[in-house]
Parts: structure tokens; sequence; C-alpha cells
């Protein structure tokens, strides 16, 4: 189900809210698989509300003219973080750096 999650994140490109169906997807199943499968969940998790904060100031700072630029960095960090998140479900491990708030 990890694996949903991140294509679900990453799919909210094209459908804007599939990536509230893949937190409900993270929130159910987190705690119901093995260590580092919960750790996913967590990364998946901690992805939507951070990312949902980038976004929310982004859009207000489109306003400014200095939001356009913010909304790609902020494209760029949701595919770097779901590409991480892919490498880790291949190699059967939790993902690197559960807590930042960058990558």
């Amino acid at each position: 189900m990890p694996m949903v999650v991140y294509a679900l994140y990453l799919a909210s490109f094209v459908v804007g809210f599939t990536s509230i169906i893949g937190v409900v997807i993270a929130y159910v199943y987190r705690g119901k698989g093995t260590d580092w499968l919960d750790e996913h969940y967590r990364y998946q998790i901690r992805t939507f509300w951070i990312g949902l904060l980038y976004a929310t100031i982004a859009s207000l700072l489109v306003l400014v003219a200095i939001g356009i630029p913010l909304l790609i960095a902020l494209a760029v960090w949701l595919i770097v973080r779901c590409v991480k998140g892919f490498r880790g479900l291949q190699e059967k491990r939790a993902p690197d750096n559960v807590d930042t708030w960058l990558f």
C-alpha cells in the first residue's frame, strides 16, 4: 500500500484530490505493518501536511509574484520525496530522514 500512496501523491499533479486519498490510506494502514513500512506511512503523512503548508504559503505569495517559483519548488520537493520513498520500498527499508522538512 505505501507504493499506492506515493503514486497517488504523484497523480495529484494531474488530478488534484488524489493526495487526500493517499493520506487517508496512510493513516488507515499506519501501525499495521512492519517497522520500516510504518516509517513510510509516517513519511507520507508528514509529506502531505508539510506540502499542504508549503502550498498554502506559496499560493498566498502568488499575489506578490514570488509564489509561482515557490509552487515549482514545491512540485520538485514532492517528486523528490516520492522518489526517495519508492527507492526505500524497493530496498525494503525505511526512507532516510523521516523527520526532515526538506528531502
